[in-house]
């Protein structure tokens, strides 16, 4: 079957859903020690989560990018993760995507999430022809994602090397299609997977 272009693919339970960063040793080892982010992460700044382990390799080098040494696997809820794509608003104004322009400066000047849909990637990092989702997370949405959403933290950043090393398909999270959230009208437009524009 065809991969949709625009679909959400994570490793998720009944209750959870995986999602990757890259971080500093200096971020990332007192997050997995207390199982969720603490100082120095800063809650000010907008924090992008990734649900495609192979888009997180590319982003981060396989995990040789300065400040992107460590990689996490952030297992947060599906009620959090839901909420924030219900609130998401595209990081880029698209033609045709049933608002004006400035309809959609002021819906991004209130959004506390980003979505972009950025080219997936192969085992060898190649660019497919379809598209991964990540989420850019600031404002209320981040004192939620590090205080209610986040179930644990995993350091996954030998699985990076032992993949980068073999390039064994077998090594990869089970990554399945993410099933789209209800519509919910009292939120900002939906963002389904059929409905969320392409970034550029």
């Amino acid at each position: 079957m065809e991969t949709p272009q625009r679909q959400i693919r994570a490793v998720y339970t009944a209750d959870t859903i995986t999602v990757y960063q890259a971080y500093s040793p200096a971020i990332a080892e007192p997050a997995v020690r207390a199982g969720r982010f603490v100082a120095p992460f800063k809650r000010d700044r907008m924090t992008w989560i990734k649900p495609s382990f192979l888009w997180m390799m590319y982003r981060c080098g396989w995990a040789a990018k300065p400040g992107q040494e460590r990689v996490l696997a952030v297992e947060i809820t599906r009620a959090g993760f839901e909420w924030a794509l219900a609130r998401a608003c595209p990081s880029h104004y698209e033609v045709g995507g049933g608002e004006t322009r400035a309809e959609w400066s002021r819906r991004v000047k209130r959004s506390p999430v980003r979505v972009q849909w950025d080219p997936e990637r192969s085992i060898q990092l190649a660019v497919l022809p379809y598209r991964s989702l990540q989420l850019g997370l600031g404002g209320e949405a981040v004192p939620r994602y590090v205080d209610e959403w986040t179930v644990s933290i995993t350091d996954v950043t030998e699985l990076a090397r032992r993949v980068r090393a073999t390039r064994d398909p077998a090594l990869l999270p089970p990554e399945r299609p993410y099933p789209a959230p209800a519509r919910n009208s009292a939120t900002a437009p939906s963002l389904m997977p059929d409905s969320l524009p392409v970034s550029r």
